[in-house]
């Protein structure tokens, strides 16, 4: 089983992927699953159109892609309300980026949002790797700040801040990795040594649409230093935990 933990759908500014030609690729690469994002605008402004298309991809899919839900913090009760609505339509996650909504991970403004992540048990997905709010530490913080959740760190930092993933790993035990651009024989396999993180907490992703699908997965499945079973960790078992009661029995 291969699951790619991250992937948004829509119009972008740079790129574009539509739930088609997602599907096709997972095809073609062996991908099996996918859980997708809102592209930037909705996840930065229109949140609700966002919701509403990712849980039809997801709906449309057979099976294969969960939906993240998203909702600009700003919004307060309305972003809460639109995070219900997702629910309802069948989102399973939930998504943040700190630079595209425009807030500090440690300014307290996501706290009403971790609140309802943790009433639904859902797990939070943070784009990290971008200076000053989107750093590996504080997301690291934040996790501390709620034990109970689960929290998947995006991008693991790529590329400056790579340094810092696994102190915040190490910092935050309910923190997981993300995979997507990251070197095996560096970053990633510093995760896989080390007792506090191992690959148990490492999760596949490719970030499509801004990386190359095929070389994401490439470096999962070529990452030497690991076994079989640490390798079916990170492309399928990881993810699996992050989703806990949310993961559909097809998926394990």
């Amino acid at each position: 089983m291969i699951i790619d933990a991250h992937v948004r759908l829509g119009q972008g500014r740079e790129v574009t992927l539509v739930a088609d030609q997602l599907l096709a690729t997972m095809d073609e690469l062996g991908i099996d699953k996918a859980l997708v994002a809102p592209d930037e605008r909705c996840t930065a402004y229109d949140n609700q159109e966002g919701n509403a298309a990712v849980c039809q991809a997801a709906l449309a899919s057979g099976g294969r892609l969960l939906a993240y839900a998203v909702a600009n913090p700003w919004r307060g009760r309305r972003a809460v309300e639109e995070l219900a609505r997702a629910r309802d339509a069948g989102a399973v996650a939930l998504a943040v980026d700190p630079v595209l909504q425009g807030f500090d991970v440690l300014d307290g403004l996501l706290d009403p949002l971790l609140a309802y992540a943790g009433e639904q048990d859902w797990f939070v997905y943070i784009r990290t790797g971008t200076p000053p709010t989107a750093l590996p530490l504080p997301v690291a913080t934040l996790a501390r700040r709620y034990p109970e959740l689960r929290f998947f760190m995006g991008k693991s930092g790529a590329t400056d801040f790579w340094i810092d993933a696994a102190p915040a790993l190490r910092h935050a035990p309910n923190l997981w990795a993300d995979t997507a651009y990251a070197p095996w024989d560096t970053v990633l396999s510093e995760f896989a040594r080390d007792p506090e993180i191992g690959t148990r907490r490492c999760a596949f992703s490719t970030d499509a649409p801004y990386t190359v699908p095929r070389a994401e997965l490439a470096r999962v499945l070529e990452w030497s230093t690991i076994s079989a079973e640490q390798r079916a960790d990170v492309l399928s078992g990881s993810v699996v935990r992050l989703l806990g009661p949310h993961a559909p029995s097809t998926w394990s």
